[in-house]
């Protein structure tokens, strides 16, 4: 049997990077995946390459009228929701000194207001299926350290990490059996990180710094992230709940 098998999962900036690779992942180990994204062309395509096991649906994770359509949509075709990815973010490569009050914003509304949307209807998705789910929260390594080139996507992150442990403790509380926990990478081949090395004008040795940082001496890759979703969306994972998986070859232990 395969691990997820029978389980339905939404994953939330599903178009590419750790959000595609996750929905691939889930669906390879018998999940029906929901493809949730703002770009809606890439995040179709990967649905359809899932076949049945896949349904694309619009979503801006800032907008709750657009949750509540997914959750709908969600149970309308498949007729329960298990497990939540909410996987969607975003980042700005300013310092605290020249990003504005609006960029600071856009970045928590993105990052944090939609984990909190994602969230709150995820569970009442969950508890109309009556499902023991599990609700998955991107956090970053930058939400355990701090990034200074990135305020607002440290302060977001840091905030996914906590909310993470109040939606576990709160889920226990009510006898719900919905686990919730974060996820923390570091540098992982992705658009987000390709970018950080752009901002500075110099690619090669933004890269190189990366790497130093890292003791294991590598960048992950964004199947190392679907496999520790593929574990939390598990029955494996059965007893984790407000816990942190941190992937980042070591950076966060100096």
């Amino acid at each position: 049997m395969k691990r997820v098998e029978g389980k339905v999962v939404l994953v939330t900036g599903g178009a590419g990077g750790l959000g595609a690779a996750s929905a691939r992942m889930l669906a390879r180990e018998g999940a029906k995946v929901v493809v949730t994204d703002r770009r809606e062309d890439e995040a179709r395509a990967v649905a359809q390459e899932l076949g049945d096991a896949g349904l694309f649906v619009a979503l801006d994770v800032t907008q709750e009228s657009q949750w509540e359509n997914a959750m709908a949509r969600t149970l309308e075709k498949f007729g329960r929701l298990d497990v939540l990815v909410n996987n969607a973010g975003m980042g700005i490569v300013k310092d605290i000194e020249t990003m504005s009050l609006d960029e600071w914003r856009l970045v928590h509304a993105v990052n944090l207001d939609g984990v909190f949307l994602g969230c709150k209807h995820g569970i009442a998705a969950m508890r109309k299926s009556n499902a023991k789910g599990s609700i998955i929260n991107i956090s970053s390594i930058a939400g355990i350290v701090g990034v200074g080139q990135f305020p607002a996507y440290s302060s977001s992150k840091g905030g996914v990490r906590l909310l993470s442990k109040s939606v576990a403790l709160h889920c226990a509380a009510k006898g719900y059996g919905i686990r919730c926990n974060s996820v923390h990478p570091g540098y992982v081949e992705t658009a987000m990180v390709e970018a950080l090395a752009q901002a500075g004008g110099q690619a090669e040795k933004t890269r190189a710094r990366m790497l130093k940082g890292i003791p294991l001496g590598t960048f992950g890759e964004p199947d190392d992230v679907a496999n520790a979703v593929l574990y939390l969306a598990s029955d494996e994972s059965k007893l984790m709940t407000g816990a942190e998986v941190i992937l980042d070859g070591g950076a966060t232990a100096q």
